[in-house]
């Protein structure tokens, strides 16, 4: 253990850590939103949060150590390597969690029988629309039962995972949906068009590696991601659509920023009240 604040979210500590690792096995990693994980027998795994500048290397144990190195996890058998966790934040960390049964989105309970296990921190966050079992009759479906607005439910996790604050700006520009639409105004054939442009948006930021603002933000060869230069929402503040010309507008937003074109994104018209309905429908007093 390098430095402690990489194990600050296991509670014993790092020399806990350190030994409840000690003779087990790791299984293939996992993945979940922007958690990753390694299963350990026993149904126990080390989760693995990254933070803004976290990074799990499998290194030749003659590698230099990197400069940012927080964790070594070496193995029986030298010619594996070494698992190194770096991060030059320290924003991220490892941890040791049971694992459980996932739940389903919206936070319903799985079927028996049928749920895959999570570390019990994350059972909450649902798959991401790129994953191959992702149930997309059971977002449309919890979607409809939300009181919320689209950009909220896109950034709630128990929905759906995987979709930032960049990301959704992107799919709503290209669904032609206001950051505030309600989700209970969405059709099923409307949300699956919505799903369908996340989707698009996620692989073509996939292809560019990612969206790099910052010289933090890089994949585990340095690289940086070029996904910036393709965005046609966010960030684009005064600058014309790329659909209609019209100027592109900023507003805050649950402090972040939602970019949006005011004309292919019109906002939702504000909702009648009962009483400002009831008075609309009397007659002039005497």
């Amino acid at each position: 253990m390098l430095h402690p604040r990489a194990v600050r979210r296991h509670p014993a500590g790092g020399a806990d850590f350190a030994a409840r690792l000690r003779g087990h096995r790791f299984g293939p990693a996992r993945r979940r939103g922007k958690y990753l994980w390694l299963p350990l027998d026993e149904g126990f795994c080390v989760l693995a949060h990254l933070g803004m500048s976290g990074q799990l290397l499998i290194q030749p144990g003659s590698a230099p150590d990197e400069k940012h190195l927080r964790i070594r996890v070496t193995f029986e058998d030298a010619d594996e390597g070494e698992l190194r966790f770096v991060d030059q934040r320290t924003f991220g960390g490892l941890s040791l969690h049971p694992e459980i049964p996932a739940r389903h989105p919206g936070g319903q309970p799985p079927t028996a029988g049928t749920a895959e296990t999570l570390p019990d921190v994350i059972a909450h966050i649902a798959r991401d629309p790129l994953d191959p079992a992702f149930d997309e009759a059971a977002f449309c479906a919890a979607l409809r039962r939300r009181r919320s607005t689209i950009k909220r439910a896109l950034l709630d996790q128990s929905l759906i995972s995987g979709v930032g604050n960049i990301y959704a700006d992107e799919a709503l520009w290209r669904a032609k949906l206001h950051y505030e639409r309600p989700t209970a105004s969405l059709t099923r054939p409307r949300t699956a068009e919505l799903l369908g442009h996340v989707r698009d948006v996620m692989n073509a930021a996939l292809a560019a590696g990612g969206t790099s603002f910052d010289s933090l933000y890089v994949n585990v060869n340095g690289e940086s991601g070029y996904f910036e230069r393709s965005l046609d929402a966010y960030g684009r503040e005064d600058e014309p659509c790329r659909r209609c010309g019209t100027l592109m507008r900023r507003r805050p937003w649950m402090n972040r920023s939602s970019y949006f074109c005011p004309r292919c994104q019109p906002a939702p018209r504000p909702r009648r009240t009962v009483a400002s309905t009831a008075g609309a429908d009397r007659g002039p007093r005497d």
